[in-house]
């Protein structure tokens, strides 16, 4: 039977436990530039980008989908040294909002990929593209052009810890994944070098080799997972540089300075604020954290502490912090009562029910938010972590929303930790918060 027969018959997730040895780490970090899909001179703009409509929608099927995959409800899912990379932020898509660039193959070539903590598998677009492969900006690998390529049986480790697989014919280990806006990318679970620096390579790095690619990618060469499960990039190399990362994101309109930092020593240069990293049955990789109080100008919001206790994650894929909706409806009521006295109140845009007349930059004296977390960390967050410009409506709302069911988990969005600094210090279970991490 064909490759296309059995990428149309199974299902993937991953959710194999993560593990760190202490012994051999590289003693210091990987250093990455990590770049926004929509940011000024990104090569993965599309010449026709979608509206601000469109990119919330992606968001909300994102939500929807995690939602789903955290609180075990009935929907069917297909199936220490540091090194520090740029990060870009990405187009506003389900599967990812930030890109860096890293080598592949030897000779090595250099691909733009969306990075992702909510993902797992890293994978790639391949030759021949045996079913369908989106346009991206530079040529698809050729696993044909690098001696150090193959694929793996599924008789191999890495292809055991797959939830469901399948095998080819001659055993060559299928994988497949699908992200919230149903996008999906299907393929070969392969092997080979990867570079992320002109001096720092993985010589046996476990990928997908894509050869069915379809939905909201952009022009990306392909995804590569941060989540804690064994398969993701911050996993594979966690062996070697120890079990950290940290990084910044910059914004979508001129932000610069965003990166990407693995092992150990990624922690090092801020002064962070920590918060236990939790754990949960349903959580696979995820990030959780537990989000204890919110203030508007210094003013706590009149809500109970239980108010605020369901499952909650922060995740780089996820543009818009979603709340409790008793939480988020006494957030959008306190700030309201100080916003509509200085500005002209808008009708609702797509997923936001409070808008304001005017750009972020006409807005004066907006009141500060701060989202407080158990232990010492919290976000203080300036007015453009606040709210969301909606310039072709020359309008801007806040940037939060209620969960859409009060069974629904809390996500701590890509938007409000923007230009800060967060560490996620696995080995040690805690979550840090530094301002300023991308000056």
């Amino acid at each position: 039977m064909g490759l296309g027969w059995f990428l149309a018959s199974f299902f993937l997730f991953a959710t194999s436990s993560f593990a760190e040895a202490e012994e051999g780490l590289d003693h210091s970090a990987l250093h990455m530039t990590l770049h926004h899909v929509r940011g000024h001179g990104s090569p993965l703009t599309s010449q026709s980008p979608p509206s601000i409509s469109e990119l919330l929608s992606r968001d909300q099927a994102r939500v929807k989908h995690l939602n789903f995959r955290l609180t075990n409800k009935s929907e069917h899912l297909f199936g220490p040294k540091s090194i520090s990379t740029p990060v870009n932020p990405g187009e506003s898509i389900s599967s990812g909002n930030y890109y860096v660039e890293i080598g592949l193959g030897t000779p090595p070539s250099d691909y733009p990929v969306l990075v992702d903590t909510g993902s797992t598998i890293s994978w790639l677009q391949c030759k021949p593209c045996e079913v369908s492969c989106h346009d991206q900006v530079v040529p698809f690998f050729d696993p044909s052009t690098s001696s150090t390529y193959k694929t793996l049986l599924c008789t191999t480790p890495e292809c055991n810890s797959l939830d469901n697989r399948a095998c080819t014919t001659s055993d060559e280990c299928l994988y497949k994944v699908t992200y919230g806006d149903k996008s999906f990318t299907s393929g070969y679970l392969s092997q080979d070098s990867l570079t992320l620096t002109q001096s720092e390579t993985l010589p046996s790095f476990v990928f997908g080799c894509g050869q069915d690619n379809e939905g909201l990618f952009g022009k990306s060469a392909g995804l590569f997972g941060l989540d804690r499960n064994k398969l993701s990039m911050f996993s594979q190399l966690s062996s070697k540089y120890g079990n950290a990362f940290s990084y910044c994101l910059p914004t979508a309109h001129g932000g610069t300075g965003g990166s990407l930092s693995i092992g150990r020593d990624s922690l090092m240069g801020f002064s962070y604020e920590f918060t236990p990293m939790l754990t949960d049955s349903q959580g696979g990789g995820f990030y959780f954290l537990s989000l204890s109080a919110i203030a508007v100008a210094g003013r706590t919001l009149g809500v109970g502490e239980a108010e605020y206790q369901v499952p909650t994650i922060i995740d780089s894929g996820t543009v818009i912090t979603r709340l409790p909706t008793s939480v988020y409806a006494a957030l959008r009521d306190e700030f309201t009562k100080i916003m509509s006295s200085k500005h002209e109140t808008a009708p609702p845009s797509a997923l936001f029910d409070t808008c304001y007349t005017g750009s972020l930059k006409e807005m004066s004296d907006v009141p500060q938010v701060r989202m407080a977390f158990q232990g010492e960390a919290d976000l203080t967050l300036p007015p453009q972590n606040i709210l969301y410009d909606v310039a072709e409506e020359g309008i801007t709302c806040l940037a939060f929303a209620g969960n859409s069911d009060l069974g629904d988990i809390a996500i701590i969005g890509n938007h409000q930790h923007q230009t800060y600094s967060v560490a996620y210090d696995v080995a040690n279970s805690r979550i840090g918060f530094a301002p300023g991490g991308c000056n």
